[in-house]
């Protein structure tokens, strides 16, 4: 290669990586829609190949029809849930004494029998004074959220559109020979596909039982304590116990000590032993990732990709793990 072939070679890498990283800047506030356009290709992908190529159907069609079906089975639920937290900041901005009033309720419970005041006034002003400044940061990230979720859609119609020649150029730009391509495709779709559909799975099924376990033992609130039980379900470690233990605790303070002792019993046993079982068996029976990639790997989403690291997190430590792996036995298994 000519001295001028090697300056036009490194010139052209240098502007690619130079164009890549400022594309990567303006378009983080869309990585959640991306994230998202991209799981739910990997999900309708199969759908798309039968109806444009066995049952022949034009692909703008068949990509308008799998889209909408995205709509209504993906972002719909996702729409009521955003309604239901609109709902709740709300009253939080119009009445944010009646959101005090339980933990005020408990903190004189706590002085009666203890004479120690959890609650002063500084602290308490400080909270309520906070409380608006929260939902606006709460309605901030629903409007992205909201934003994302048309970036979503748009991008999953064109990535239906360009299907298998879209697969391909991306084949073809991965540094890898085709076996380890073939690899982690494998590896990407097992583990979307886990996680895409076994979270939501877990949220309702957690939500489901703890509502149960709300009802019989009398707790406050059942439907909005069972909806923040089942989003705490995508929490590693913690989940459930974050919600169902200071209901158990409030319960307790407030004089119904058979109830709360009852909950907590029914939340030991019961509704945190179903979140560790139900999430193992749906890694291991639909992706058989270990229970530590994927604790560690939502973990380390969230503070990447925000709520998509949930899939995306388990994914990536995954990759890093089949990639030290392949170096493994492309390099250091042949040097010996």
């Amino acid at each position: 290669m000519s001295t001028k072939e090697q300056y036009w070679k490194y010139s052209l890498i240098t502007i690619i990586i130079g164009l890549g990283i400022i594309l990567a800047r303006q378009i983080t506030p869309f990585l959640g829609g991306l994230l998202g356009a991209l799981t739910i290709y990997i999900l309708v992908r199969r759908q798309m190949i039968y109806l444009s190529e066995k049952r022949k159907i034009k692909r703008t069609i068949a990509a308008t029809v799998i889209t909408a079906e995205a709509i209504l089975c993906f972002l719909v639920p996702l729409a009521l849930v955003v309604w239901l937290a609109v709902v709740n900041l709300q009253n939080i901005n119009l009445d944010p004494q009646a959101v005090i009033a339980p933990f005020e309720e408990a903190a004189s419970i706590i002085k009666a029998r203890t004479g120690y005041n959890v609650l002063s006034g500084n602290s308490l002003s400080f909270f309520i004074s906070s409380l608006p400044r929260i939902g606006q940061t709460l309605m901030g990230g629903i409007s992205s959220f909201i934003v994302n979720m048309f970036v979503l859609v748009f991008v999953l119609y064109f990535m239906l559109i360009g299907g298998k020649k879209m697969e391909q150029y991306v084949n073809e730009l991965l540094p890898f020979n085709e076996t380890n391509t073939q690899e982690i495709v494998h590896e990407i779709n097992m583990i979307v596909r886990s996680n895409a559909i076994g979270i939501p799975l877990l949220a309702v099924i957690q939500g489901g039982v703890a509502m149960l376990g709300y009802w019989i033992f009398d707790a406050p609130n059942i439907l909005f304590s069972g909806f923040l039980t089942g989003f705490a379900s995508i929490i590693p470690m913690a989940g459930t116990a974050l919600v169902w233990i200071p209901i158990a605790i409030y319960m307790a303070l407030i004089g119904n000590w058979f109830q709360a002792i009852g909950l907590v019993i029914f939340g030991s046993l019961v509704i945190s032993q179903l979140d560790n079982l139900i999430r193992f068996v749906i890694q291991k029976k639909m992706a058989d990732i270990h229970p530590l990639i994927t604790v560690f790997g939502v973990v380390i989403g969230l503070s990447l990709f925000g709520f998509m690291g949930v899939i995306f997190g388990p994914l990536l430590l995954s990759l890093f793990f089949l990639f030290v792996n392949m170096f493994k036995k492309g390099y250091l298994d042949g040097a010996k």
